[in-house]
């Protein structure tokens, strides 16, 4: 099992995703695996800050997901928090590309974890639309 960290960032309707420079060409969150010790909110600071060349502040838990990871044949867990970014994230490190993806956008672009899970929890919820 693979246990990553994400963000949640909604902005007119669209969610923020990423594409990594390698591993898959997905859309998956913004994010990524805890070092050491460290808690799912410094985890978080430090990846969002390596991914999206930006600091996150008021970090609140969201919910749990697990699936499929993307672009590996084992599960993922995802704890998934919002939080407020500093300044218009950019694509830094590991990050080849950012996207705001909408509902109607195509979901085979996208992890598994997005599509099956998220992504309609977040219709249910009316945070996209």
């Amino acid at each position: 099992m693979i246990r990553k960290i994400g963000l949640l960032v909604v902005r007119e309707n669209r969610l923020l995703l990423c594409r990594k420079s390698r591993g898959t060409t997905l859309l998956i969150l913004p994010g990524g695996k805890p070092e050491g010790d460290e808690t799912e909110e410094r985890t978080l600071e430090r990846e969002i800050e390596e991914e999206l060349g930006t600091t996150v502040s008021a970090i609140e838990h969201f919910g749990r997901y697990e699936d499929e990871a993307a672009g590996d044949s084992r599960r993922v867990s995802l704890s998934l928090y919002t939080g407020v970014l500093a300044r218009e994230p950019v694509a830094s490190g590991e990050i080849a590309e950012l996207i705001w993806f909408g509902a109607g956008d195509d979901l085979e672009l996208v992890s598994p974890s997005l599509r099956r899970q998220i992504l309609p929890d977040l219709l249910r919820r009316g945070i996209l639309r």
